[in-house]
């Protein structure tokens, strides 16, 4: 089974020692959960994977998942923030991980937060609060375990002899499969134009609109209401915290499986796409 490996390494690009390429099967591919745990335990029950509460211990983290069908869950990215259960959220997700039942990419609000366990000083700006608010019960020994859980995941990963790649933000063609800080940051954070919008931020490069890869990228990072399939590529950020829905994309069926949030935790910061 294929496990993240530690952070890259800066400077010389080159493939990923561990990037997946290999690793087969059928996936269950999910967006942007943003700390929205009962939304998340929903959305795996519709696609057949049970999870029950257990006793807390350094593996599993207090939650058992039970698989009925042979699929990877992937993770796009963005566990935490803004939600009311990002603690929660990232004891199933990493308990998974260490159970071999999941990968994951970071997503740029996770390493925010990452960045933060690092004593760097990060402005609780854009649902940072509530994750450093709901983390403050937590012990600093699975505050560490998170911080090193961060740091070991990829930017992006190759699936499926690279006929499948999972990123947070979209990457474009000449990027794939390059493993370096640079190539990490455009992974998480996505890249601009150098223009401002009429929120005051900065505008997004919409790489998938000028894609023209073989290799299938399914991302998040990018609110839409729905579905965004485009240029052999699919958005599954569906924003579930913003009162939208969370959504799984079942490659290679290429099935859409949703559910709908329970509550919006707040607005987005821009429109949501269409």
């Amino acid at each position: 089974m294929y496990k993240n490996t530690p952070m890259e390494k800066k400077g010389k690009a080159g493939p990923f020692e561990n990037d997946g390429t290999k690793q087969k099967g059928s996936f269950d591919i999910i967006g942007d959960v943003h700390g929205c745990f009962d939304e998340l335990v929903s959305l795996l029950g519709r696609l057949g994977h049970h999870v029950e509460t257990i006793d807390y211990d350094l593996i599993r983290f207090g939650y058992k998942v039970t698989s009925v069908h042979d699929r990877l869950l992937v993770f796009v990215g963005d566990l935490v923030d803004r939600g009311p259960a990002s603690p929660a959220v990232l004891k199933l997700v990493m308990g998974m991980v260490n159970n071999g039942q999941a990968l994951c990419v970071p997503g740029n609000h996770d390493w925010q937060y990452y960045k933060l366990l690092c004593g760097m000083d990060i402005p609780l700006a854009y649902g940072l609060d509530k994750t450093v608010e709901q983390m403050l019960s937590e012990t600093r020994h699975f505050k560490g375990l998170v911080k090193a859980f961060f740091e070991g995941l990829p930017g992006h990963l190759m699936l499926d002899d690279g006929k499948l790649m999972v990123v947070h933000a979209g990457l474009r063609q000449e990027f794939h499969g390059i493993h370096t800080a640079e190539v990490k940051h455009k992974c998480m954070y996505g890249e601009t134009t150098g223009e401002v919008d009429e929120y005051g931020l900065s505008v997004r490069y919409d790489w998938a609109a000028n894609y023209k890869g073989r290799v299938f990228v399914v991302y998040g990072h990018t609110s839409v209401a729905e579905p965004r399939l485009l240029s052999n590529s699919i958005d599954i950020d569906t924003g579930c915290v913003y009162g939208g829905k969370l959504t799984a994309y079942r490659y290679p069926e290429g099935e859409i499986v949703s559910v709908p949030a329970l509550k919006a935790w707040g607005r987005p910061v821009r429109a949501i796409g269409r």
